[in-house]
């Protein structure tokens, strides 16, 4: 990409980013933390990877996106937005009784969710079932799907992955959030995954391991899984868990609650600031 496509990712990013602290302070609950984390690779995939259709979210030969880790819904939710799936004003209606945009992604309620998540572990064994579909009938499409680190400790993952490495779903992106961080505390002490990339390999994936805030290295690792075959792909990303709100970064407090008015304050000031920046490039 050249550094004007550079820079309108990240001002986009930075916009997705408001868009999770301003949702979850409306909601006074959500999960943060990991959404900022994958904010870069939301922008990505929304802006620069998928083949998709804001106007018609149920075109047939669309990539699909699958959240398997779908608590960060608010990071998805502020990129369909963006990207124009529904208004950015309805992001601060989270979680609210009477809006269509809850905790977790609905596909029957959300323009532009392909599929509906939150039990962990689910997400990416409908990923892989929906990319041997789209083989199946001859469909030209790609399947991605994100999974958090603290989420690969679930049995239902390794047997999805199995799966797609039997069938050779080379149509399949398997991404993982590396931001070290679970509910609980740091993944390498609830209950280590790793090493994840060798395990990813072992399994028959072809991966990379990248720094998941870096837009070089998420266009390298795209670049690669569009020219390999005959096996399943994966990219290990290696992030911040809430990075761009400075006392939420590394800060496993806010992996799962909304700011105050206070904090989002302040959170507000520091993004704001950021973009400011970014714009001015």
């Amino acid at each position: 990409m050249n550094d004007q496509e550079k820079k309108q990712l990240l001002v986009t990013a930075w916009k997705v980013r408001k868009g999770i602290v301003e949702s979850t302070h409306a909601a006074k609950s959500g999960h943060p933390g990991g959404s900022l984390s994958a904010a870069d690779v939301f922008t990505y995939l929304y802006f620069r990877e998928l083949n998709i259709d804001p106007k018609n979210p149920k075109w047939e030969d669309r990539d699909r996106f699958v959240l398997s880790k779908g608590h960060t819904a608010p990071g998805l939710y502020a990129a369909l937005a963006h990207r124009g799936f529904f208004p950015v004003e309805d992001l601060k209606t989270l979680r609210r009784i009477d809006s269509y945009l809850q905790g977790h992604p609905n596909m029957n309620s959300v323009p532009g969710v392909d599929m509906s998540t939150g039990s962990l572990g689910q997400g990416v064994s409908c990923a892989a079932g929906m990319a041997l579909a789209a083989r199946k009938k001859g469909m030209g499409c790609n399947v991605y799907t994100l999974l958090g680190d603290g989420e690969i400790e679930e049995g239902e993952v390794w047997e999805a992955l199995m799966f797609a490495s039997h069938y050779k779903l080379d149509n399949l992106c398997v991404i993982i959030d590396n931001n070290g961080l679970q509910i609980d505390g740091p993944i390498d002490e609830v209950m280590s995954s790793y090493p994840i990339v060798d395990k990813l390999v072992a399994f028959g994936f072809e991966t990379v391991a990248i720094d998941g805030n870096n837009f070089d290295q998420l266009e390298s690792a795209f670049e690669k899984f569009h020219r390999t075959e005959g096996k399943p792909f994966a990219i290990v990303m290696k992030t911040v868990k809430g990075l761009g709100v400075s006392f939420m970064e590394n800060n496993v407090d806010w992996h799962g609650k909304g700011p105050n008015d206070s904090e989002y304050e302040i959170a507000m000031k520091e993004l704001n600031a950021k973009l400011a920046e970014l714009e001015a490039m």
